[in-house]
């Protein structure tokens, strides 16, 4: 971690910068990281690939039960960091990693026990089932690995330190690179594993990633009261923990929701528009990656100073990362608009997908300039440890709101294609406008200040 940084002393401009590129650089480490499996699973055959897509759904639920325990780490430490209470800090490290393992051997004995059930909803036959088991199995297995490794970083985050997991996601590109054919193919007394060797060189990156995460944590000034009995469970932490997790736990599972409501109207529309729309959205996530650091940014931050009572510098964090955010935003947005059809062409090579994407993005563009105003509010929620609020934002933005919207315009007003993402555009718009009015309540009523949002 780098000692200069002062999350409750330094300019926000200056912390921004110094916490959002390396968040965002390692965001952006960890897209290709997915890319590269995509791609080698590619080369071990076409069922390999379907194989992979089908376990992602699935997958997602170990990625959202991570995301609640880092952004709870991180907020419930951030807090007592402001607060100086290093020696709870140190505590709540133990109790984190405690938390974590304890979460992980629930979500192994589900993904274990329920894949099957949920693979063949998805409508994969028997023989789909078993390759895509085949991946992941071992991955639920290397579960408490994730956890941990996530609860790590939520401490080192906690304290402006969004390096260490930059640098353990470069490096684990780079190993996922050499392992992946390795124990795919296997090499001399290696055996090789097919698709199993995706999920073992998975497990092998993330495994070593952890170690040096341990290491740096090790580092920190929360060592000096950090002891082995600090990792018998507390039952009053636990559930402080328990509390902040769960409802960005369920926020996390709603994106999903929220992507399944969409693809369900882009069905209505052929294979070749969800394709379209398919391509168009691993771009979109791309250009989204700084925004995605200043969550992690905000979150630090705000969380050390909510501890500490610095609530003009929230204020003045939360407008800053705004404009940083939604100025980014417009200027990708006229890359996207004018670059549409290239840009999708990237992944696909047909025309028509290729018409379908174009559309969704230059809507996407427009939407933009207001995603930073979810992203940041959300970050702000957990930061005050308010997270049941960023849970009630993602019901109302990712579910019910557009689906009776895109009901009422493609089932009642028989809308198009274009409907359904000029019906989003409206959606995120309206939302977002009324999150703006809202946190602004919020803020002065959390912090007993009769000032305008925009004044700090």
């Amino acid at each position: 971690m780098s000692k200069s940084i002062k999350l409750t002393k330094d300019p926000i401009w200056s912390l921004l910068k110094n916490v959002t590129i390396p968040a965002s650089t390692g965001s952006l480490f960890q897209t290709f990281y997915n890319l590269v499996d995509t791609w080698f699973a590619g080369k071990i055959s076409a069922e390999a690939i379907a194989a992979i897509a089908k376990s992602f759904p699935i997958y997602f639920i170990i990625i959202a039960v991570g995301v609640g325990i880092g952004a709870a780490t991180n907020a419930c430490i951030g807090n007592l960091l402001g607060e100086k209470n290093i020696r709870k800090a140190s505590l709540l490290v133990a109790q984190s990693v405690t938390f974590a393992i304890f979460v992980s051997i629930i979500v192994t004995l589900f993904g274990l026990n329920t894949s099957n059930f949920l693979l063949s909803v998805m409508g994969s036959d028997t023989e789909s089932i078993i390759l895509t088991r085949e991946y992941l199995d071992i991955i639920f297995f290397g579960t408490f690995i994730v956890m941990i490794q996530i609860s790590l970083n939520g401490t080192l985050n906690a304290q402006g330190d969004t390096k260490s997991y930059r640098n353990v996601l470069i490096f684990s590109f780079f190993l996922n690179i050499f392992l992946n054919p390795l124990f795919i193919w296997g090499y001399g007394v290696i055996p090789g594993f097919g698709i199993a060797g995706l999920a073992i060189a998975t497990v092998i990156s993330q495994s070593i990633g952890t170690i040096y995460l341990a290491y740096k944590v090790n580092s920190c000034k929360l060592k000096k009261y950090l002891y082995l009995k600090c990792f018998i469970p507390k039952l009053d932490l636990m559930k402080e923990l328990f509390n902040q997790s769960l409802p960005i736990m369920f926020s996390m599972l709603f994106i999903g929701v929220g992507i399944f409501n969409i693809l369900y109207f882009i069905g209505q529309f052929g294979e070749l528009a969800a394709a379209g729309y398919g391509a168009a959205l691993r771009i979109e996530q791309v250009f989204l990656l700084p925004v995605i650091g200043l969550n992690t940014a905000v979150l630090s931050i705000g969380g050390q100073n909510f501890g500490a009572k610095n609530y003009d510098r929230i204020r003045e964090l939360y407008i800053k990362a705004l404009f940083f955010g939604s100025s980014f935003m417009v200027t990708a947005g006229i890359i996207i608009f004018f670059g549409a059809e290239i840009l999708v062409s990237l992944f696909t090579d047909n025309i028509e997908a290729i018409k379908h994407g174009a559309i969704y993005l230059k809507v996407a563009a427009l939407i933009g300039p207001i995603y930073p105003v979810f992203f940041i509010t959300t970050a702000v929620f957990q930061a005050v440890k308010k997270p049941i609020y960023s849970l009630y934002l993602s019901i109302l933005r990712l579910t019910a709101f557009p689906f009776l919207s895109l009901w009422y315009v493609i089932n009642i007003r028989g809308g198009d294609y274009a409907d359904i993402f000029y019906t989003i555009m409206a959606t995120n718009w309206i939302m977002g406008i009324a999150v703006l009015i809202f946190i602004g309540y919020f803020l002065n009523n959390v912090f007993k200040q009769n000032k305008s949002l925009f004044s700090y």
